[in-house]
């Protein structure tokens, strides 16, 4: 039988979780995009003085076959911090052993012991893990659309604030 394990991730693992990342990358059909993710961007953002994302690994028999990388958010409506799963993902090869659900879980108790009001994610439209997610029991927010201002629309909007005040 084979032996399970979900566990933080620490700075050693930059290279397995870059690894991941382009495997997920692969998963979502964009295996020609360029994955900007390198081991030194993971130990200065997971690890360095400002901590921007925490990320767990899930271990098959000792070795790292999942991830799930999650941040910190804040509802106004809650008045509580919330969790931000940016990434869940398992190799196909590693499928079946109840790793995704058993990154979700500890998500979960982490959130609890955090006093946060809620977990919450985005999914691609095609993805077969939504079945996944209704399952454990979370909410489509079919209200809701996602937005997203890239760096050059980024740089764009910042240019126009340079020189103003307010």
């Amino acid at each position: 039988m084979a032996t399970t394990q979900i566990r933080p991730a620490t700075p050693d693992d930059a290279a397995t979780v870059v690894r991941l990342i382009k495997a997920l990358a692969v998963y979502e059909n964009e295996p020609e995009s360029v994955v900007e993710m390198t081991e030194a961007n993971f130990r200065a953002h997971g690890f360095g003085e400002r901590p921007y994302f925490e990320c767990l690994l899930a271990e098959l028999d000792g070795e790292a076959v999942g991830f799930a990388l999650y941040f910190h958010n804040y509802s106004t409506w809650t008045g509580k911090p919330g969790i931000y799963l940016e990434d869940l993902f398992v190799d196909e090869r590693a499928r079946g052993h109840g790793l995704g659900r058993a990154l979700v879980e500890e998500l979960a108790r982490i959130a609890q012991a955090r006093d946060c009001g809620r977990l919450d994610l985005s999914v691609l439209h095609w993805n077969q893990t939504r079945d996944f997610y209704h399952r454990i029991g979370m909410k489509h927010m079919a209200d809701w659309l996602p937005y997203r201002l890239d760096r050059a629309g980024m740089a764009t909007l910042a240019a126009n604030r340079e020189g103003k005040t307010t």
